[in-house]
């Protein structure tokens, strides 16, 4: 069950699920290329803890929303460690908000990093993974994209709209041996999360069959599933990782 030789760019990996999927990869073998976009320190961080394990890090600035930078920073990662082999698209915002006053400002700005970033990053690496026959492709979704949550349409649309995206890519990119994939946590312990109050936390329990939060090693660990090449009969499906709260198709 190893990556060894494989190179993972992890868009939005500086903290967070991001973070972790980072280690879990770089556990596995992986050469590990760290996205952030504002903080580079917390990617240099990211990129010290998988070094202090023995694994190989790097950290890449780019703004995954511009479909420029995007290919820049492709290119300069396959002439450093060969094109990416697997693709985490991870990076995501909020602007939370209620519709009638939402503007539109933050409906562009959540679904240009949340959903068009994911294209843009995922047409960036997908000809040289189907010139080798063999890629992954794995994308964040969220149980809100399945549930819809009040204040969070922009959130709910990108995310939900991840899934399409995934299934529409997997049977274009099937024939090539190359498989798309995504993840959908629940609500993960976070530093958000983390900062709610007491009695907000046990209402969110009380909505998990589990009982509990998840953490984001729970979803580095479907990720790193998914990212295996045991895993290559399995393309166009979306794990939950929620603790019962969403048990849908």
């Amino acid at each position: 069950m190893s990556l060894d030789g494989k190179t993972a760019l992890v868009t939005g990996g500086s903290r967070g699920i991001g973070r972790a999927v980072c280690l879990r990869l770089a556990a596995m073998g992986c050469t590990v290329w760290v996205n952030y976009v504002s903080n580079p320190s917390a990617a240099d961080e990211t990129v010290q803890l998988i070094e202090e394990k023995g694994g190989i890090g790097r950290s890449i600035g780019f703004d995954v929303a511009d479909g420029g930078s995007v290919q820049k920073a492709v290119k300069h990662i396959t002439s450093e460690s060969g094109g990416p082999d697997i693709l985490v698209n991870n990076a995501g915002i909020t602007r939370d908000g209620l519709m009638a006053r939402m503007k539109e400002t933050d409906w562009d700005l959540v679904l240009d990093t949340n959903l068009k970033g994911a294209f843009l990053c995922s047409k960036a690496v997908m000809r040289a993974m189907m010139k080798k026959r063999w890629g992954r492709i794995i994308n964040i979704s969220s149980v809100i994209g399945f549930l819809g949550n009040g204040g969070q349409v922009n959130y709910g649309a990108a995310k939900a709209g991840m899934i399409g995206l995934t299934k529409s890519m997997a049977r274009e990119l099937a024939p090539r041996q190359v498989t798309v994939n995504s993840v959908a946590p629940g609500y993960i312990v976070t530093d958000m999360t983390s900062s709610l109050p007491e009695d907000i936390q046990e209402t969110i329990r009380a909505q998990i069959p589990l009982g509990t939060l998840g953490t984001p090693e729970d979803v580095a660990g479907c990720v790193a599933f998914l990212a295996l090449p045991e895993s290559g009969y399995l393309t166009g499906q979306t794990l939950h990782v929620n603790g019962g709260m969403y048990m849908g198709n």
